[in-house]
């Protein structure tokens, strides 16, 4: 097992030679070194854009602290920022075989909800070009970071955030989604509004149906999860208002005392919260003819039923 710690201080000294020519990314610089693609924020703050940048560096240790300076030097181009330009400050780095550890100062905890998913992402895109280099996880004065749901964040891959086809990552935006879980005895639904940022690559049918597979916040002792947290979304798509929702054999087998009609309702009024669908269609790796808990037939169409809904 290989671990490295690097201060701040030292990292940049250490650096300042190799990157005296392009800390901005490759405007200028020589196309010599190992390709990677550089993720930085767009000026407006509103989606991360993408640089091309030759490493300078051999070992995995130094890659990883010339991508970091970078990430910590203004860019050349003005409608680019680099995210720990700014305040933020890298207290320490922790190389541990294929992951890196990154200890930031109290100013990452500070920024708003859409600046720090923008920084996080550019952070770990960055950093996981490097061909050794799988996961990252972010930590603010040593406490591991957590997501608008006080939920740990944990390690990160590039697989997080989704590219677009072209030459920049989509936007993130903010939004309030209303989800319905069930009631602690497991007989009713009860609405739990959820703010979040989003990618807008991803299809608000596709997000509601993973914040509910989420489950409720680890704080929100009220209520309870409809679905196993390995519930597999293999695809939904909407047509006409129609909804189908495909998802694999967990959603059949998964133990829980919640009743049926709560489970299926709870999606159903979930998804159909969204101005664009009115009815869902269930199946279960592509099959219809399927019963749920033995009792009710996926092989129609739900429709919106707020009497599942607990009153206060």
């Amino acid at each position: 097992m290989r671990k490295s710690v690097v201060k701040r201080n030292v990292l940049l000294i250490l650096l300042l030679g190799i990157l005296a020519v392009g800390l901005a990314g490759c405007g200028g610089q020589d196309k010599v070194g190992m390709p990677i693609i550089m993720a930085y924020i767009s000026t407006d703050g509103t989606k991360i854009v993408e640089e091309e940048y030759y490493l300078q560096s051999v070992s995995t240790a130094s890659q990883v602290d010339e991508i970091l300076s970078l990430l910590s030097t203004t860019p050349s181009k003005m409608e680019y920022t680099a995210p720990l330009a700014q305040e933020i400050e890298v207290l320490d780095v922790t190389v541990n075989e294929d992951s890196v550890i990154l200890n930031l100062s109290k100013e990452y905890g500070q920024l708003d909800s859409i600046t720090e998913i923008l920084t996080r992402a550019s952070v770990v895109r960055s950093l996981t070009q490097i061909a050794d280099i799988t996961y990252v996880a972010i930590q603010v004065e040593g406490s591991d970071i957590r997501d608008n749901d006080g939920e740990l964040v944990g390690r990160m891959t590039a697989d997080n955030f989704i590219d677009n086809s072209g030459e920049e990552i989509s936007s993130y935006e903010k939004t309030t989604i209303r989800l319905y879980f069930a009631n602690e005895e497991g007989t009713a639904l009860k609405a739990v509004n959820r703010t979040l940022a989003y990618n807008t690559n991803i299809a608000m049918e596709r997000l509601v149906l993973e914040e509910l597979i989420k489950g409720p916040a680890s704080t929100n002792t009220e209520v309870s999860a409809l679905l196993s947290s390995d519930t597999k979304v293999i695809s939904v798509i909407v047509q006409d208002r129609v909804c189908y929702v495909n998802l694999d054999e967990t959603f059949l087998n998964y133990s829980t005392d919640v009743d049926a009609e709560v489970i299926l309702y709870g999606i159903v009024n979930t998804l159909c919260e969204l101005s664009n669908i009115s009815r869902v269609q269930f199946s279960v790796n592509g099959d219809l003819n399927v019963m749920f808990r033995e009792s009710i037939s996926l092989n129609t169409e739900f429709t919106k039923d707020l009497s599942y809904v607990e009153v206060d």
